[in-house]
Order: structure tokens, then C-alpha cells, then sequence
């Protein structure tokens, strides 16, 4: 178990990883940069040189300073190491929003302690905003100064905002019509966030986000950011979610509670 002092160590050294994760990316936006398709589950399926190079950036940092932890990335694969931390990473969360010029993608660095993921970032350096979440509550690093975040009181899906990235995730009938009916009971909905929307959660500014299709690295950082600002997140039915999939975070445990009952029953 890490104590307090591993936390606050690892945590500053998070910070450090996507300072030097920005410093890779940033150059590249808006750009003009070209882009390749990985030839995936999607139609359209793309990274850049951005993402190689920031993530190569963020696992030269981890190797040279704890070369015992493990890092499992979207781009160059997974290295087990021997302490049972691993480092998860997606170095543009939200590569279409990227090449489109839309400051709606995120660095996402957690540290996962062999159990579930601990400490997360989500980094928007392009804005200058950088949600970090750890034990002791979740906070906001912005123009601003820093800022403790907690997520809204919202309890029913009639008052609720909801986020999604892209309602074309849902690609069998059964999510769909799932996300159909869930996005019919809420007051507004909103799409295009990738991770931002998650971190919004946690600010208080969108009470429930409802995805599919997910990765572990997706979703990790994410975790640590929106439980520690009060909120929920877990699979579509209560389980974990660490794994990716289909994931649902909500801002009270009323509003998850509604909402899992009927993304439970749709997909059975």
C-alpha cells in the first residue's frame, strides 16, 4: 500500500510527465501535422506523430526514474515491471479532436497500484488546465491558480447534462437504443469532450457521461479525478470500469444509481 509520502512523491512526478508530454504535443497542434490511420476496429482510426512522440517523452521519464514500474501505453505497448505500479497512458486523449484544431484533447497519465488506479492527470495544455486527482480530493491547475473541484448535487436524469464523445461509439442495436433512451431523459446533452468531459464532471459543470468501446487507458486517469471530486464511475452495470468498455461516471450515487438501472437492463 503507498503511503502518503509515495503519494505526494508520485503524484509531483505525474505533473512532471505531462509537463514533459506537452512539450511534445503542443508544437504539433494546429499545425498541419500529418496523420495516419491504424487500420483498427474504426473506419477511421487516427494518430500522429504527436501521439508516438509524447508518449515516447512520458516513458523515457518513468524508465529513467523508477525503472521498477510498469507502463502500459496506447501507442508503443505494455511493459510489465516488478513493484505492481504501472504507469497508463494516452498521450492525446481525443486525437480527432487534435488534428481538427478543437482544444477538447487531454493527456492522461494514472498510476494504477496493482489494484485499481490511484492517481490520475488529465492535462489540456493548449488551455493551461490540468485536473489531478488523489486521495484526499481532486483539484484544478489553471489560469485561475488552484482550484478543489466537487461534483454537482445533481440526483435525477431529468435535471442532468449529459456528455459523450461521439454517439457513433455505440455500434450494435442494444447500445444504441440504450444511449437513445438514457440521452432521451436528460435535460441537455453535449458531445465531442473525449476525456474533458469526465474532467467537467468532476468540476461540476456536467453531471453524467455514458461511453462505450472504451480502453484501460481511456478511462484510468479519469478514475482517481472523478472519485476523488465525490463522483462515481463504473461499467454500465456498477462493475469495475478500469478495464475499459462500456463505462458510465456520474456526479451522486442517485444519478449513477438511475442511470445504471437502465443501461443494466439494456444490455442484460
Amino acid at each position: 500500500m503507498l503511503s502518503s509520502q509515495d503519494i505526494d512523491e508520485l503524484a509531483t512526478f505525474a505533473l512532471e510527465l505531462a509537463d514533459a508530454a506537452a512539450e511534445v504535443t503542443l508544437p504539433y497542434f494546429r499545425a498541419g501535422l500529418d496523420v495516419d490511420h491504424k487500420s483498427g476496429k474504426y473506419a477511421f482510426d487516427p494518430v500522429t506523430a504527436a501521439d508516438r512522440e509524447g508518449e515516447a517523452a512520458i516513458r523515457k521519464l518513468i524508465t529513467a526514474r523508477y525503472p521498477d514500474h510498469g507502463i502500459f501505453g496506447e501507442e508503443h505497448g505494455k511493459h510489465t515491471g516488478s513493484s505492481g505500479l504501472t504507469w497508463v497512458l494516452d498521450p492525446i486523449d481525443g486525437t480527432r479532436s487534435f488534428i481538427c484544431g478543437v482544444p477538447l484533447w487531454g493527456t492522461l497519465i494514472a498510476l494504477n497500484d496493482g489494484t485499481r488506479p490511484v492517481i490520475g492527470v488529465m492535462d489540456q495544455p493548449y488551455i493551461g488546465e490540468r485536473f489531478v486527482g488523489r486521495p484526499g480530493g481532486t483539484t484544478l491547475i489553471g489560469p485561475r491558480g488552484t482550484v478543489p473541484l466537487k461534483t454537482s448535487n445533481c440526483i435525477r436524469l431529468a435535471d442532468a447534462k449529459l456528455g459523450n464523445t461521439d454517439a457513433g461509439m455505440f455500434i450494435n442495436p442494444v447500445e444504441k437504443e440504450a444511449f437513445r433512451e438514457i440521452s432521451s431523459k436528460v435535460r441537455l446533452r453535449r458531445f465531442g469532450g473525449d476525456c474533458y468531459f469526465y474532467a467537467l464532471l468532476a468540476a461540476g459543470t456536467i453531471d453524467l457521461v455514458v461511453e462505450a468501446a472504451l480502453e484501460p487507458y481511456d478511462i484510468q486517469a479519469l478514475i482517481p479525478i472523478i472519485e476523488n471530486a465525490g463522483g462515481i464511475v463504473t461499467s454500465w452495470t456498477g462493475g469495475d470500469p478500469q478495464a475499459g468498455g462500456h463505462v458510465v461516471a456520474a456526479a451522486t450515487p442517485e444519478l449513477h444509481a438511475e442511470a445504471v438501472e437502465l443501461l443494466s437492463a439494456a444490455i442484460g
